[in-house]
């Protein structure tokens, strides 16, 4: 089968040992709508907030993002199938500034996994995916430390993140963010924390 993601840059490649190829690449709005709409739209996706949204309304989203200068969206494709939304973003630039001290070097992200396959939830695979998007985040872009904020009742996700070797911080409320462009409701987040030298000692 031919990868229909072949011919675009990635910003990282990386090969993981008994995972494959995973390839980080910027994500294109109107190319890559359909499959962030199909994830986005799960219920297990819910606390992204784009479950009632379009197709349409889902590309103008990352249409918008992509003329940030501070925000980053990016399709992760392992061996040509694609595997995870990763967004990236500065933290002194985003409402999470309100609620934490950020320090030189921090950055932001947020990761949507695509919906597990036919087989079911394998065990490692997000964590050896993970391994390859912090080298991307701490080495490739060279960064101190990163910086989560799931929502507090998405335990999942809180847990996952934890059982990766983030620290956890503070529980905070992230306000309300209404502009022409973009609202996001107030949101109680569980703030987490990953250091380089805990990733990648030495």
């Amino acid at each position: 089968m031919s990868d229909p993601y072949a011919s675009r840059t990635p910003v990282h490649e990386q090969v993981v040992d008994g995972f494959g190829t995973v390839r980080v690449l910027p994500l294109d709005p109107g190319a890559d709508a359909a499959v962030i709409h199909r994830w986005a739209g799960e219920e297990r996706a819910a606390f992204w907030g784009m479950t009632e949204l379009t197709e349409h309304q889902v590309a103008a989203v990352y249409a918008h993002m992509a003329t940030l200068g501070t925000h980053h969206a990016h399709l992760v494709v392992r061996d040509g199938e694609p595997v995870a939304l990763l967004q990236t973003y500065e933290p002194e630039a985003d409402r999470v500034s309100e609620c934490y001290d950020v320090r030189p070097g921090d950055i932001g992200v947020h990761l949507l996994l695509a919906p597990a396959g036919p087989g079911g939830a394998q065990p490692g695979w997000t964590a050896r995916l993970v391994s390859a998007l912090a080298a991307y985040v701490l080495l490739g872009l060279d960064r101190r430390r990163v910086v989560v904020d799931p929502d507090v009742g998405n335990e999942k996700a809180v847990a996952r993140f934890l059982g990766l070797g983030f620290a956890p911080g503070p529980v905070v409320v992230l306000p309300e963010i209404d502009l022409p462009d973009v609202y996001l409701p107030e949101k109680k987040a569980q703030l987490a924390f990953l250091d380089r030298e805990l990733m990648f000692p030495g």
